[in-house]
């Protein structure tokens, strides 16, 4: 027996779960995402997580599936019922069932699937060894603060990084870094965090907004602004941030160091801080 899934209203058998073949985000990629980390069996972030994943339905014109209360639910029965007590759970929403139409059927009921996925977030090893990354052109949509299920661009970047090396890909679109293919993207230049700023260039990544926000409350500066793949070359450090990362920090880019070639001071602050706020919100002493 594997999985419990979530899928059509009902918790099955990974085994057992079946999507019709007129869901439109089978059809169309017409849907949405969202990742929640859990550790000590506990979500984390859970408030922008609901607030992202609603910005993205709005966005797109797709009604909530359930209430969000009922959203959170069906990932606590998850974590339950797969007996987790770290990973992550992942969660789709699409317009639904309907005759395949470009246009957006009426009346036609979102669906909800989720399931759990079993990781090493807290002692990742990749936290102490660093990672390297690989640029890759950003071959994305231009509403890429949308969450969207669309993600053959992230993929085609990734299988590239990949080939390359690399643990994670740079997307760069006119010389400047956009953001990670699965994660966000900061350097770190005399004590100042370097991140690009929200726009509709990246998507807004919740531990990106968690992590600005630690930084703020302890004095540590920040630039909202662009930055090219030389500059981040040049950097003292560079690190990156995702759900199923929390903060990795990048010790190489395209084969040239990064600092010193080691974790940084400012990555391993900020993941220390980050696991410390996140230990706090499930409840972990």
């Amino acid at each position: 027996m594997g999985r419990i899934v979530y899928v059509n209203q009902e918790y099955v058998p990974e085994e057992e779960a079946r999507v019709s073949i007129f869901d439109r985000g089978y059809l169309f990629g017409d849907g949405v995402y969202e990742v929640v980390p859990v550790i000590g069996g506990a979500m984390i972030d859970k408030a922008p997580l609901l607030e992202r994943l609603n910005r993205s339905l709005s966005e797109l014109e797709i009604a909530w599936p359930c209430s969000k209360e009922d959203y959170l639910g069906v990932h606590e029965q998850l974590i339950e019922r797969n007996d987790l007590n770290e990973g992550v759970i992942y969660s789709q929403v699409t317009r639904g069932v309907a005759e395949r139409d470009f246009g957006f059927p009426k009346d036609t009921p979102s669906t909800l699937m989720a399931f759990t996925q079993k990781k090493a977030l807290v002692d990742n090893p990749n936290a102490i060894s660093g990672v390297k990354v690989v640029t890759v052109e950003d071959l994305r949509w231009k509403r890429r603060d949308i969450k969207s299920i669309a993600l053959l661009a992230q993929c085609i970047a990734k299988q590239r990084a990949v080939e390359g090396g690399g643990f994670e890909g740079w997307m760069v679109e006119d010389g400047y870094v956009t953001e990670g293919t699965s994660s966000s993207a900061y350097i770190v230049k005399e004590g100042r965090i370097i991140t690009r700023p929200l726009t509709n260039a990246i998507l807004p990544g919740i531990r990106r907004k968690v992590l600005l926000k630690l930084a703020a409350e302890h004095q540590i500066r920040i630039e909202e602004r662009l930055f090219t793949v030389d500059e981040a070359k040049g950097a003292d450090e560079a690190f990156l941030s995702s759900a199923s990362t929390f903060v990795l920090p990048i010790v190489e880019i395209d084969g040239h160091k990064v600092g010193t070639g080691e974790p940084g001071p400012m990555a391993q602050q900020l993941r220390a801080m980050y696991l410390s706020a996140a230990k706090a919100e499930a409840g972990i002493a």
